[in-house]
């Protein structure tokens, strides 16, 4: 939260100062998570202060929280991959289609 102070000096010179109002947070949160979270802010230049404060600030601009949790890799998703990088390799993938119905007339075929 930002305070405005505004002050008349000879009655011509206006001088605006404006103070941030910080308040501390205590949050729990893994060692690793921190650490990990600590060397991106670092190789963004910032700290992890400043990250923190940098995202809680879009989440209020915003009023959105975005979160994203990667998809660990199994079995199958590796098998699906694999897969289509084959098709790809091949050139045995379907077609680039231009519109709906020759994209459902090829799902016939």
């Amino acid at each position: 939260m930002f305070a405005c102070i505004m002050q008349i000096i000879d009655e011509k010179v206006l001088c605006i100062y404006y103070v941030c109002m910080k308040t501390v947070m205590s949050v729990k949160i893994d060692d690793d998570v921190k650490q990990s979270a600590q060397e991106v802010a670092k190789s963004a230049g910032l700290t992890l202060s400043a990250l923190i404060n940098s995202y809680l600030t879009q989440v209020a601009a915003t009023r959105r929280i975005e979160l994203y949790a990667p998809e660990p890799m199994t079995p199958r998703l590796e098998g699906l991959i694999a897969e289509v990088e084959a098709e790809l390799a091949t050139d045995s993938a379907s077609p680039a289609f231009s519109n709906a119905e020759d994209f459902l007339a090829d799902l016939k075929k």
